[in-house]
């Protein structure tokens, strides 16, 4: 099992790290991590991001993509606002325009030596962020996934493999043995697999209070999938405990600016490390080739906290016993 980061080469994580391969390098090496899952929103500096440690690759992710790919223009407007925000978004109208974006980035992912890309399976408009109320299913949402991921198909090469990403907006939500199933079935990549995002999974039931309760919950979800369980790959670990906030902020609608629904997100998909020895249930359980250590972070200081304190749990060191 490799233990990856999460990291982007956006400007913000460049500037955490100094911009600096081997202030990079001491940081994997101190947390003894194998690797970085690394999102690719430029180009690729081999110099900084350097390419033994680029194990998989995140690719870009739109929430609400589906009203552009089947052609409603009055609905995509309508959410969005204006051409402008069309063409900042998409490219324009064309779906060929906007799965070139998708091809470019796989092609810097493989040649940067990704073996995995990770793809979200999810689909949710603006407002539906707030009150829940979903338009689409997720049969919907895998059959229009697998639309666009076979467009792609020739573009990936054979031998990385295309993970597929649980949300928990429709779509690919790991709850329904079928849906999954029918995902992996209707791809044309010949190698295919999911990647576990635990808070995604927590996120979709509001009941959960307690590490050891998401503990006791995706493990029965997981042993609910029977043998597709073999095909979960990887897995995004962190914990996300927003039952109480999603209940509150239904009540209200909500405001609709990027940066509200930007706010609104990170508090419903928490990201925090766990803390409860019980986690190494699920590792041992699943036995992915991938382990990926994803957080949220503001600092090299808080990153780093973050992950000591989900080491020490996947070694059964409680924190009473840490301190």
């Amino acid at each position: 099992m490799l233990q990856l980061v999460n990291m982007s080469n956006y400007e913000f994580d460049r500037r955490m790290i100094d911009n600096s391969a081997v202030c990079l390098e001491m940081f994997l090496q101190k947390h003894e991590m194998d690797g970085l899952e690394l999102l690719f929103w430029e180009d690729w500096n081999p110099a900084l991001h350097r390419k033994p440690w680029v194990q998989g690759a995140h690719l870009r992710f739109w929430p609400n993509w589906l009203d552009f790919w089947r052609g409603d223009r009055q609905a995509v407007l309508s959410q969005l606002g204006g051409e402008e925000q069309v063409v900042a978004s998409f490219g324009g109208w064309s779906k060929e325009v906007w799965l070139e974006r998708y091809r470019r980035e796989i092609a810097v992912a493989a040649d940067a030596g990704a073996k995995y890309l990770v793809f979200h399976v999810s689909q949710v408009r603006p407002d539906e962020m707030y009150d829940w109320r979903f338009t689409a299913s997720d049969r919907e949402v895998v059959d229009a996934t697998l639309e666009v991921v076979n467009e792609l198909a020739d573009a990936i090469p054979p031998e990385i493999e295309l993970l597929y990403e649980n949300l928990w907006w429709p779509g690919l939500t790991l709850r329904d043995p079928e849906i999954a199933s029918r995902l992996l079935n209707g791809s044309r990549h010949p190698k295919t697999g999911f990647m576990l995002d635990t808070g995604h999974l927590m996120n979709g039931n509001l009941a959960l209070h307690s590490q050891e309760q998401a503990i006791d919950y995706t493990l029965k979800v997981l042993e609910r999938l029977g043998g597709l369980k073999e095909r979960i790959r990887g897995i995004h670990l962190h914990c996300s405990l927003s039952g109480e906030y999603v209940r509150e902020s239904r009540k209200q609608q909500g405001d609709l600016s990027l940066a509200a629904l930007m706010s609104h997100v990170m508090k419903i998909d928490q990201h925090q490390p766990f803390s409860s020895g019980r986690v190494k249930e699920l590792i041992d359980f699943v036995k992915p080739e991938y382990l990926v250590h994803e957080f949220a972070y503001s600092s090299l200081r808080e990153w780093s906290d973050k992950i000591v304190r989900q080491q020490q749990a996947l070694s059964n060191l409680t924190e009473e016993a840490a301190s």
